[in-house]
């Protein structure tokens, strides 16, 4: 894309990520994040709150479907009964692609994986499912760097 920077790490990208993404996501709606509860030195607990105050709908994903931050949770993204247009995902890099598969399954727009979450495949595969896509950063990080 002429004139798209490169967003995130890129010795650690097999795909190219462009910053354009980042704001495309960033102004969509309702988030699902994968890997929220209810424990507070989490850093998934700071950063929904972040996307609340943004005026995002967060949707907690967590095998306990807890409520978190007045939020009804869900044990799996296939669960949520509303459209989702963010999947964010704080899991494991070796669980990520297995997500990834169920954003792209449930229709998702988008697929974020955090800070040290890293899986090129899955990034590949949701671009080629016409799904945007960022690695390796964080939506509370972009949002302070706007402010």
């Amino acid at each position: 894309m002429p004139g798209a920077q490169l967003a995130g790490n890129l010795e650690l990208l097999g795909v190219p990520i462009m910053s354009d993404q980042i704001e495309q996501m960033l102004g969509l709606k309702t988030w699902a994040i994968v890997g929220l509860s209810n424990n507070s030195e989490r850093a998934a607990y700071r950063v929904a709150k972040v996307l609340i105050d943004n005026g995002h709908q967060v949707i907690p994903v967590h095998p306990s479907a807890e409520v978190v931050h007045g939020q009804t949770g869900y044990a799996k993204l296939s669960d949520i009964p509303v459209p989702v247009d963010v999947v964010d995902i704080f899991v494991n890099s070796s669980l990520a692609g297995a997500v990834v598969n169920e954003a792209i399954e449930i229709g998702a727009k988008g697929v974020w994986l955090q800070l040290d979450v890293i899986d090129a495949g899955a990034v590949t595969r949701a671009h080629d499912s016409g799904l945007l896509a960022v690695m390796n950063h964080c939506p509370a990080i972009e949002y302070k760097k706007r402010a």
